[in-house]
């Protein structure tokens, strides 16, 4: 009967174009526990097309489900509804209270507006206090401050992900606003080069690294992913960078890290090597050869302001 109801839920959705609605723990009936079996179900009904649930808001597997649903079909703008949902569960650091904390530690209206992650905000902010202000100043006084707020916030899991993105893609404009007031000879940051090493094609990561660090106001030189080592090292070489960023996702890539790492101690000694990854942990990196670990994308931030004075 389950699966008769999932193939006419399709069926209506896709050749009637209609709305449906369904009673979804009626196919748990005798059974125990049931909100596993509500749950499993209401997830392959959304995934058939279902428009409206008649279901207990109570249950948390279902809530789960529709959150999560959401979430993964681009029904939830950044994921907001998600993160406030799973946020809020029992035994979870409720991001209420983590917001709360930032926002006692707020001083002005553009540093709010980057927590926030409002982006059009920030940039009218910005061009405002270009006015009285100067530009490096706004950029110590209120954008790296903003910046750091959430990091410790996503540091100690009070702030998640898409809010930490939100709030670099918000910094970023503020900061892109203040670049273009600054004089040419100004507007160059502390170098810093990154890479995903060779062999390996994931760059979600490294990209996420080079956002925070561009608002934090390094030059960051991107190679993009599947880098050789020698053209790592040349871009050191050019550069002057006192620290490089190598990323790498796959377990098969790691030996491509690592001689990158014996070729830049050779050739480029001066030059601190971080490295981060799914599959690297402390030990690993050290094993490899690299200067720092970087659990995060804040860690890597942190390290290279450290090193770089």
């Amino acid at each position: 009967a389950g699966l008769q109801t999932l193939k006419a839920v399709n069926l209506i959705t896709t050749k009637l174009k209609a709305k449906t609605s369904l009673g979804v723990s009626n196919v748990s009936f005798g059974l125990p526990e049931r909100d596993a079996i509500n749950s499993t179900f209401f997830a392959l009904a959304l995934k058939e097309g279902l428009s409206a649930a008649i279901m207990n808001p109570y249950s948390e597997e279902m809530m789960q489900v529709y959150y999560s649903y959401k979430a993964i079909c681009g029904l939830d703008n950044n994921f907001t509804d998600y993160v406030n949902f799973a946020s809020a569960l029992p035994k979870k650091i409720v991001v209420r209270e983590g917001v709360k904390i930032i926002e006692e530690n707020v001083e002005s209206n553009l540093q709010n507006a980057i927590i926030k992650g409002l982006k059009e905000k920030a940039q009218v902010l910005t061009k405002e206090l270009l006015k009285t202000e100067a530009p490096l100043s706004i950029i110590q006084n209120e954008v790296i401050p903003a910046l750091n707020i959430v990091g410790e916030g996503f540091e100690n899991k009070k702030v998640y992900l898409p809010q930490l993105l939100m709030s670099a893609e918000c910094a970023k404009v503020a900061f892109e606003e203040v670049k273009n007031a600054m004089p040419t000879a100004t507007k160059s940051g502390t170098p810093f080069v990154i890479a995903t090493v060779e062999g390996d094609i994931h760059d979600i990561g490294k990209n996420i690294v080079k956002l925070l660090l561009e608002n934090y106001g390094f030059d960051v030189k991107d190679l993009g992913k599947d880098v050789p080592p020698q053209k790592v090292l040349d871009a050191v070489l050019q550069t002057k960078a006192k620290v490089v960023g190598l990323s790498a996702l796959m377990t098969t890539t790691v030996p491509s890290m690592e001689k990158t790492i014996r070729l830049l101690k050779e050739k480029a000694p001066w030059c601190k090597v971080v490295v981060g990854g799914a599959v690297l942990n402390e030990e690993y990196a050290n094993k490899i050869g690299a200067d720092f670990y970087a659990k995060d994308a804040m860690a890597t931030v942190r390290y290279a302001q450290t090193n770089n004075q």
